[in-house]
């Protein structure tokens, strides 16, 4: 069995956004020579997620919307973790709704999705370097 792994580097300008990573793990995908196995894509960060969904726009302000109802940023201080001088406790429980990594099964040398899928970074606290990790396994 082999194995690749690989960074990708992302800066969200703002402090939350999504952004379609397809392509990076696609590219991954290839630079592996996997043909038959996983690929696991994980967020390497507490304050950001992947996952899997559709590429539409609405889609995206929707879930903005509401994860800024389960948890909205402000008042920060309705919070115990931004006791610590943080404003960043939000960005955590988004984080934990919206999952931190997403696997996805190799079949002939392509990511075997569902109509619509695509693979998405969510981050909830942007505005610096952050990391996903993408692990390949298989044959």
């Amino acid at each position: 069995m082999k194995s690749y792994r690989k960074e990708i580097f992302l800066h969200i300008p703002e402090r939350r956004g999504f952004v379609n990573i397809t392509p990076e793990v696609t590219q991954c995908l290839i630079e592996s020579g996997i043909k038959e196995g996983l690929v696991l894509v994980n967020s390497m960060h507490i304050t950001s997620s992947v996952f899997i969904n559709d590429d539409e726009a609405g889609l995206h302000h929707d879930f903005e919307a509401w994860l800024e109802r389960l948890a909205p940023h402000a008042p920060v201080g309705q919070y115990r973790h931004n006791d610590t001088g943080e404003d960043n406790a939000d960005a955590h429980l988004k984080r934990q709704v919206m999952g931190r990594e997403a696997v996805v099964a190799v079949t002939h040398g392509k990511l075997d999705f569902g109509t619509w899928e695509q693979i998405f970074y969510g981050e909830f606290d942007g505005r610096r370097r952050k990391r996903v990790l993408v692990k390949i396994i298989g044959e």
